[in-house]
Parts: C-alpha cells; sequence; structure tokens
C-alpha cells in the first residue's frame, strides 16, 4: 500500500473516506469536530443514539455526510479523551484498516495522528499507522489452494497534518519498510517446515543479495563448517535429512564502519531430536526459525531506507529430528571455539548452533552483536507475549535496546546474566553442559551463549513468547524487527 502525507482539511479531502477519531464519553477529536459542525451536529446525533461508544477499536462507517467532500467518513473509537495509550491506537488503526480494505474505498485519509497518544510524536503515530496497517491487512495464502481476493482493496492511506509534512513522509516510509520486513519475517515463520527448509532459507538469502545492490550473500555448506571445525552446529543436523546451511547477508551501508551483527537463531523444525516434544502444539516448532526470519525482515527493512550503517546477518539454519545418527543425551561435541559440550538434552539445540554462529561472527571485527533466538519455554513463563527477554554482557547495549523496545513500543525486559548461575552449566565430562537445570532456564541458556562472547559486546534476545501467536489467531507476529531496525536508527543517530 502506498501511504502519503497531506496538509487539506477533512472536510476538502477528495479521497474515497476520511477518517476520524471518537473518544469515550462522546468527546470528537478536532477534525471529527469539523466535520460535525460542517454536517450540522450529525455525529452528535449519532453518539446520543448510543451508535458510537468511542471504545478503542470501535467503528462506524458513514456515507454520503452532508457539507463533506470525501463520499464516506469512518468513525473510530480511541478510548479516553488524552488518555488514549499505544495499545488502544493500535486497536483503532487495525480496525480502521480492517472496514477500509472492505468498504470499497481505494485511498482513504486518516486524521488520527493528531490524537494524544501517551506524548508519542506525530511522526511516531504516523510510522505506527503504517506498520499496523500492514499487519491488519497480512494474510497467509502461500499454502492455500482457494484464496478470494478483495474486491476493492485499500491501495492508498494518507495521514493529513497541518505542517512537518517532509519529516512525516520520511516516517511514512520507515513505518512500510519496517511492515515489510515484518511480512517477510511474518511469511518464513508461517510456511510449513516441508517448504521452508535450510535450503529454502538460503535461497531466500540469494534473493535479497540479488535484489539489493548493498547486500552481499554467502552461503557456507556443511563441508565448509566441517572445515571450520563447527562442530556444535553440525551435531544439531545429524539427524535430519536436510542439509544445514551458514547463512551471511553483509549489508554495506557506512564504508569501513565496524558492523552491527546480527545472528539469528534458523531452527526450521525443532522435533526435539532423541528428547522428543510433546505431540501437542509440535506443529509450532516450525516457528524456531523466527529469530532467523525477523534477521531477514530487518536486513530488507534496512537495505530499503539505505540505512548509512554496515549490518552482518549470521543465520545458522537446521533441522532438529530425531533419527539413528543424532545426538543423544550425553553425548560430547566440541564447537567451534574449541569448548566441549556435554548434551544433557538434545532439545537444547538452539545454544548449539549458535555458539558456532557467535563464534564465527568474530571475523567481521563487530561493534556489537545480538542474537535473536526462540530458545526457551523459560521465557514464555516469565515473561508472556508481552515482552521479548534480553541478556547482555555490556550494560550500555543493554541500555540501548531497552530504548529502542520503548520507541517502537516492541519492548524488552532485562534479566540478570550474573556469574553466580554459571555453576548450573557445570559438567563431568566436558567443558560445559547444555541445560542448567530447572531453575532460571532463560538466564542458563544465556550463560551458556556468553561463554562465547567474551572477546565482543553482546546482546541476547529471547523471543520464544513473542514471535508467534498460538491459538485461533495462530501465527507469525513478525517480532522484534521493529526492535531491531529502531535501535540500529537510534545507534545512527547517536554516532
Amino acid at each position: 500500500m502506498q501511504y502519503f502525507v497531506t496538509t487539506k482539511t477533512p472536510i476538502t479531502q477528495e479521497s474515497d473516506c476520511i477518517v476520524v477519531a471518537i473518544f469515550a464519553d462522546g468527546e470528537l477529536s478536532p477534525s471529527a469536530t469539523i466535520i460535525n459542525e460542517q454536517s450540522q451536529g450529525y455525529i452528535n446525533k449519532i453518539i446520543e443514539r448510543g451508535d458510537m461508544s468511542g471504545k478503542a477499536g470501535q467503528t462506524l462507517l458513514l456515507q454520503d455526510v452532508a457539507g463533506i467532500t470525501s463520499p464516506r467518513v469512518l468513525l473510530v473509537g480511541c478510548g479516553k479523551k488524552d488518555k488514549t495509550n499505544e495499545k488502544d491506537f493500535n486497536s483503532a488503526i487495525t480496525a480502521m484498516t480492517k472496514v477500509l480494505n472492505e468498504s470499497g474505498a481505494t485511498d482513504a485519509t486518516s486524521c488520527l495522528a493528531e490524537i494524544i497518544v501517551n506524548e508519542r510524536s506525530t511522526s511516531w503515530k504516523v510510522r505506527q499507522t503504517a506498520i499496523t496497517a500492514e499487519t491488519a491487512l497480512y494474510k497467509y495464502s502461500r499454502t492455500k489452494s482457494d484464496v478470494k481476493p478483495v474486491k476493492s482493496p485499500l491501495e492508498k492511506l494518507g495521514f493529513f497534518a497541518q505542517d512537518d509534512s517532509d519529516a512525516l513522509e520520511l516516517a511514512s516510509q520507515t513505518g512500510l519498510a519496517i511492515a515489510n520486513g515484518m511480512n517477510l519475517a511474518r511469511e518464513l515463520g508461517n510456511l510449513p517446515g516441508n517448504i521452508c527448509t535450510p535450503t529454502y532459507l538460503a535461497e531466500q538469502a540469494i534473493e535479497i543479495g540479488n535484489r539489493f545492490d548493498t547486500v552481499t550473500t554467502t552461503i557456507l555448506e556443511e563441508s565448509d563448517m566441517q572445515t571450520l571445525g563447527m562442530g556444535s552446529l553440525l551435531s544439531v543436523s545429524r539427524g535430519s535429512r536436510e542439509p544445514a546451511k551458514l547463512i551471511t547477508m553483509n549489508y554495506q551501508g557506512a564504508g569501513d564502519d565496524r558492523p552491527v551483527v546480527l545472528v539469528g537463531k534458523g531452527l526450521t523444525f525443532d522435533a526435539g531430536g532423541i528428547s522428543l516434544k510433546p505431540s501437542q502444539g509440535m506443529d509450532e516448532m516450525k516457528y524456531d526459525m523466527c529469530g532467523s526470519a525477523s534477521v531477514f525482515g530487518t536486513i530488507i527493512a534496512i537495505a530499503e531506507l539505505n540505512l548509512p550503517i554496515n549490518v552482518v546477518a549470521v543465520i545458522p539454519s537446521s533441522e532438529n529430528m530425531p533419527d539413528g545418527d543424532a545426538n543423544k543425551p550425553g553425548d560430547v561435541v566440541t564447537s567451534m571455539a574449541g569448548k566441549t559440550i556435554e548434551i544433557l538434552n538434545t532439545d537444547a539445540e538452539g545454544r548449539l548452533i549458535l555458539c558456532d554462529a557467535l563464534t564465527y561472527s568474530e571475523r567481521f571485527n563487530p561493534e556489537i552483536v545480538i542474537d535473536i533466538a526462540t530458545l526457551t519455554g523459560a521465557i514464555i513463563v516469565a515473561l508472556g507475549s508481552q515482552a521479548t527477554g534480553l541478556m547482555a554482557n555490556n550494560q550500555d547495549l543493554a541500555d540501548a535496546l531497552l530504548k529502542a523496545g520503548n520507541d517502537s513500543h516492541d519492548r524488552t525486559w532485562q534479566l540478570p546474566l550474573w556469574d553466580d548461575y554459571q555453576q548450573q552449566l557445570d559438567s563431568n565430562f566436558a567443558d560445559i553442559a547444555n541445560i542448567g537445570g530447572k531453575e532460571a532456564g532463560s538466564v542458563t541458556a544465556a550463560c551458556f551463549l556468553s561463554r562465547f562472547t567474551e572477546n565482543f559486546t553482546w546482546a541476547h534476545l529471547d523471543i520464544a513468547g513473542t514471535a508467534w501467536n498460538s491459538g485461533k489467531a495462530k501465527g507469525a507476529t513478525g517480532r522484534p524487527v521493529p526492535l531491531l531496525v529502531q535501535f540500529l536508527l537510534n545507534h545512527i543517530e547517536n554516532k
């Protein structure tokens, strides 16, 4: 969808639909007030009849309102006036977009960016509108045989503003780029494991390299990884007929600057290996590659925006399956860093592929390394589906990620990474065990990874609770693409 900024007043807009906010208790936004006055109190009459309460996400589509150029006016509830929060705003945008897309209006102008949302700037509201609108329009259809297209889908969405049109145009394009990245992450995550294999991910990375001159893609095969000594990563793929891939996408936007390295866990299906997962819900283990999907999405977002920064994506990709040659509990493998690992649970495989990818990242002389992984069920118990878990070996980096999460409303919460937890990983038979017992599972997983990050500034994002939704609304969310892009934008600004 195309996005644009307009300074025309609501009553003179020539788009197919004008969208205005109604607050709880029947209070009107500035643009709604203008339309109400022009139509001789028509909106007030609707509210008095009880047809519109202003609850966040409520909508009412009006036709041919007197005195208004546009043939349609859409009233959207935004909660209490001056107390609209980010959740209310997102609910309003989602509802707005779905109604518009089915209304017959091919272009519309939204006046919702004029309302107060927790002191967020107009630019933030414009960017968030683009992100949320694209999320509302996304529908997975790749493996469906009967997909009925919308007859007259929404094609253009404008933002009414009185000034700062250049800043708002940039905000809308930034939002669209982030949304495009999220949609790619959703699509990769939602694809079934028999389509989205490590080879498929590698092919998508090659396509991105061909699409953008700023991106160079490299694929390492299992023989290459064997030469590099990636015994930990390769031990996970031994149980699968699908060959592992180590995917690198190098985005070059800032000359010789040291890069930010993003390491995304790419387990395209995780059956647990010999430590087999329960059958209930195992279908959702196709989402175990959502860390890699978010890195794919981030790369195309920053490439579309042509950001002046260097970013390297490193994606270790494999399946984790039970087989006669699969890892067994009690096996000992040797990582690329030379550390030996006792595998006490084959279902703690994400850290086994990530540790070699983290070691591999050193060759890029990184300024910062961030890994993103659906790593532990324990993080879901701790934080639910609201916040991504964050652990880091550098507090400045942790603070920067926390700020980026708040700025983007794709939030994180920091957990400790104290040395006190490291003893849980002690092994009688290797340098380190791959699990640390039932206590503090998310923390000990990060402690494991920290053993391979001693030579650089590093943070770990555990997205097991935020990467996808279960139940009736099952599907990948595209998170934490907004967080990662915001972090990179802030990093550029602070340089």
